[in-house]
């Protein structure tokens, strides 16, 4: 099998982490670079799961949805797609 050298810069600790957490999984650092990249040429996608804690914005904004569903402020909710049919079509839509 041929290969080809890419060589990026990150930073020390990133590496050190991405390498450790390479290891856990049973996995070389390569290895996950190689199978993200087969996966952007297959896909077309630039696609990550950060996984970190939503933004204090975020947050924010999902407190006042949940005021505005307490107070009943907010869009019907419908528990499957007919449901919701149903209600757009009374609603003349």
């Amino acid at each position: 099998m041929y290969t080809s050298v890419i060589n990026i810069k990150t930073e020390p600790e990133t590496k050190r982490k991405a390498q450790l957490i390479a290891a856990e999984i049973g996995v070389s650092l390569s290895g996950l670079i190689n199978a993200y990249l087969k996966r952007l040429v297959r896909t077309k996608k630039v696609e990550f799961d950060v996984g970190e804690e939503p933004s204090a914005y975020l947050i924010k904004a999902m407190k006042q949805a949940d005021l505005a569903r307490k107070a009943g402020k907010a869009s019907p909710i419908f528990q499957t797609g007919e449901e919701a049919v149903k209600w757009l079509e009374e609603q003349g839509i």
